[in-house]
């Protein structure tokens, strides 16, 4: 660690700069092409800036110009839900423009790679540096945000070094996102073979029937949240509508609670079985999404059984061909909520069950390929999580070419 040097990030860091007022942009500045605005949204990912943006014309940006941001630079979020970080990618667009609740920082590349400072932030020795004057006082905020990034304290190892660190990250970044894009692949695929086996290719003859026919819905439940031996060491998955919006249309691996057995039998909860469908009944009401391993859930989800024997991924994609129907009937009502009667109402053709069975078959090559994604994904996230604070204080070292 001799070589390490402390420094703040206003030595090493340069262009930094808030998002214009909200005042300063107008609807009339914004247009289908342009240059891309960075909100929060587009931070949703775990390293590079990304999904869809609103433009800026490209005159209201020149007007803007010490909120542009380029290829390399680091965005924050300093309002709202704060400590969300992205890097600017190379080769999508020449420039963006931040929010008004973003600021950004360019490097100084002499001293600080861009992947390497990234990674600093995303780390828990970055994220309470850079949360440490956080106010809580109406919407979260940082009190002084460019004085806060600026004074930001960071260990900087020698370039080769860092790059060797951001290197190794970075293999494991690109491996999780490579298995992401798979899984989308084979979603895509799947839905695919159900519209054409079911809806396109539907014959006369096939039987019209409810939802609830076909699927067996089953309530959820809370224990006692007052009752500690309800929740204190708890082993059982129990998922929240934010758990099934956070993994919707992919495959549930976990959820941010555990209820004990006790718990359990103690309330409304039930368990469901691995490769079940959960969905949100309330609130945002339609997501959806496939179980790994039994869970239990809120009373504000259904858990859907199939009731075709272990049809369980033709149910989920039944589910995912009639949400946009059960999500219309929802919003029509007063409170956005998914009854029992709401899937009643909902009608799809069908062919024997011998046929269903078929097609099961047919997508359960896809499905397992999807869960050994997932549970490879798991494993390098896991991976990477642990790595990622020893590698930014120096506890755990990568060898690396000395010369710079």
């Amino acid at each position: 660690m001799d070589e390490w040097r402390e420094v703040s990030l206003y030595e090493v860091g340069k262009d930094f700069a808030m998002g214009p007022f909200g005042s300063n942009i107008k609807a009339e500045n914004f247009g289908p092409t342009g240059v891309p605005v960075i909100k929060g949204k587009n931070l949703n990912f775990f390293k590079y800036v990304g999904g869809d943006f609103d433009c800026l014309i490209e005159e209201k940006a020149d007007e803007l110009v010490k909120s542009n941001c380029y290829p390399d630079d680091l965005v924050f979020t300093h309002r709202g839900t704060i400590g969300q970080v992205g890097l600017i990618p190379k080769g999508k667009y020449p420039r963006y423009v931040i929010s008004q609740s973003g600021m950004k920082v360019a490097t100084n590349k002499e001293f600080l790679i861009p992947d390497f400072l990234f990674y600093f932030f995303k780390s828990n020795i970055g994220q309470h540096e850079l949360l440490q004057n956080e106010s809580q006082v109406g919407v979260p905020s940082i009190s002084s945000p460019l004085t806060s990034l600026k004074n930001v304290r960071l260990s900087l190892p020698p370039l080769p070094e860092q790059k060797a660190i951001a290197g190794v990250l970075s293999c494991l970044d690109d491996k999780i996102d490579l298995l992401h894009r798979q899984n989308k692949t084979l979603e895509s695929l799947v839905e695919t073979l159900f519209r054409q086996t079911f809806i396109e290719n539907a014959q006369d003859d096939w039987e019209e029937k409810s939802l609830l026919d076909l699927i067996d819905l089953v309530g959820g439940g809370t224990p006692k949240t007052s009752v500690d031996k309800y929740w204190f060491m708890g082993e059982i998955p129990w998922l929240s509508g934010g758990d099934i919006a956070s993994s919707h249309k992919s495959i549930l691996t976990k959820s941010d609670k555990l209820i004990t057995e006790e718990g359990l039998e103690s309330s409304s909860a039930k368990l469901l079985p691995r490769l079940s469908t959960v969905i949100s009944a309330r609130g945002t009401v339609g997501k959806y999404a496939l179980l790994s391993q039994p869970m239990s859930y809120s009373q504000s989800n259904y858990g859907i059984l199939p009731r075709i024997e272990n049809c369980f991924f033709f149910t989920y994609l039944l589910i995912n061909h009639a949400v946009s129907e059960l999500q219309s009937a929802a919003y029509g009502s007063v409170f956005d909520t998914i009854t029992t009667a709401t899937f009643k109402d909902v009608t799809v053709k069908v062919p024997k069950d011998s046929q269903i069975k078929e097609f099961e078959q047919t997508v359960a090559t896809y499905f397992n390929k999807k869960l050994n994604c997932i549970e490879q994904i798991q494993t390098l996230e896991n991976l990477r999580d642990t790595l990622l604070p020893k590698l930014m204080s120096g506890e755990v070292r990568v060898q690396y070419d000395g010369a710079a």
